[in-house]
């Protein structure tokens, strides 16, 4: 059976961790979420998957390669061109980028499922496939209920009492949308909805197919589920993502490493003297990372590979990325550190180096000076007293 995951979109809801990681390569406890969804597909027999590629796209194409380690065979539609020898992407959207692979020559030929590749999932695909099939659709989404106040997030499904959609709102406002069923970006088609897509132009699937389709009077379904979905829309939304996983709210996610302590689970050659430092899980340390005698880590947190906390500094509730340094006595409280940037749950983010802050929170392969200058050591007071 065939698939096509979307992996095009710049992700720019969640800067800056998509300045250099594409949405579907951003790690859920060192593993890509899109390899998750290539698990789910293949546990449902669709072992033949297009994905379309545009920002990054070598990350994504030098990790999962031809899918072969993953169980699947995966192909590659590139949207974009080169410019100076630089990769330039140019994504058509979402449904543009279906219509470019059907294009090229017909690849969806029997029904099909399309995933958003920012989405962690646990859904049985099968069930919704036979309901589409049994409906007789051309289309159906899988949706799901959310409180109001999130409604414009998502796209907003309307139907009748036979799950036929009557009206579609892409992201409206809590005052103007007309129900809290929302679309999920799980997608079920036949080979004929490329009939409805233009070539060589950027096209969406929930802001102009959907729509299109419902003015139609089409068949077009929408199938409630109860399943697990963790959608990682937004920064403050991969910080609950990583944070519900190591809580244990996330069935089909273990929690990577050897659990040296309840609840505290590390990698490989982690440097810690366990009778010095203060850690309260859940935590998990990433290996080659040094924790420095009267450091503090309380969970849910998670500190990456090759990172360094010095002496006296307070990691809580928060989410440090790999080959991050956290200086001596600087308190992280509800934060995620990716690079050189320190971002809260809202996802307000602060670079450290345009603030001169970065000898607080940096690269730990950066040199640092020997001795740190009085007037960097009133700000630091400063800053940690504000944490």
């Amino acid at each position: 059976m065939k698939a096509m995951i979307l992996a095009a979109g710049k992700g720019t809801r969640v800067r800056p961790i998509t300045y250099t990681i594409p949405k579907p390569m951003i790690p859920i406890l060192e593993k890509p979420v899109m390899e998750f969804l290539l698990e789910l597909l293949r546990r449902h027999g669709f072992t033949e998957i297009m994905v379309n590629v545009s920002h990054l796209a070598n990350e994504i194409e030098n990790y999962f390669r031809d899918g072969q380690r993953f169980g699947v065979q995966l192909g590659y539609s590139f949207e974009g061109r080169i410019v100076d020898g630089n990769l330039i992407g140019e994504a058509l959207g979402s449904a543009g980028g279906m219509r470019r692979i059907q294009d090229f020559n017909p690849f969806f030929d029997e029904t099909f499922v399309v995933l958003c590749g920012d989405g962690l999932i646990d859904l049985d695909l099968s069930v919704a496939v036979q309901w589409h099939r049994e409906k007789g659709a051309i289309a159906t989404i899988v949706t799901k209920t959310v409180p109001l106040e999130e409604v414009p997030s998502y796209g907003v499904v309307v139907t009748d009492e036979e799950g036929r959609i009557k009206a579609f709102q892409e992201k409206p406002t809590v005052e103007a949308a007309l129900s809290t069923t929302i679309n999920t970006g799980i997608y079920i088609f036949e080979p004929e909805i490329l009939d409805y897509i233009p070539s060589g132009q950027v096209y969406d699937i929930g802001g102009d197919l959907f729509p299109q389709l419902v003015a139609m009077d089409a068949p077009f379904y929408a199938i409630p589920m109860e399943f697990e979905w963790v959608d990682i829309g937004k920064v403050p939304d991969y910080w609950n993502a990583v944070r519900d996983v190591l809580s244990g709210k996330v069935r089909n996610v273990s929690i990577p490493g050897k659990e040296v302590r309840p609840g505290i689970y590390t990698g490989l050659n982690v440097s810690v003297n366990w009778d010095k430092v203060n850690v309260q899980g859940p935590v998990y340390i990433g290996g080659m990372t040094c924790i420095e005698d009267g450091a503090t880590i309380i969970g849910p947190s998670m500190i990456g590979p090759n990172c360094r906390i010095c002496s006296g500094a307070l990691v809580e509730n928060s989410v440090i990325f790999e080959y991050s340094r956290l200086g001596p006595d600087v308190r992280l409280v509800d934060k995620l550190v990716f690079g050189r940037y320190c971002v809260d749950k809202t996802g307000t983010a602060i670079d450290m180096q345009a603030a001169a802050l970065d000898w607080l929170i940096t690269d730990v392969r950066q040199m640092l000076p020997e001795t740190t200058p009085l007037e960097q050591q009133e700000i630091a007071e400063i800053v940690n007293a504000v944490q």
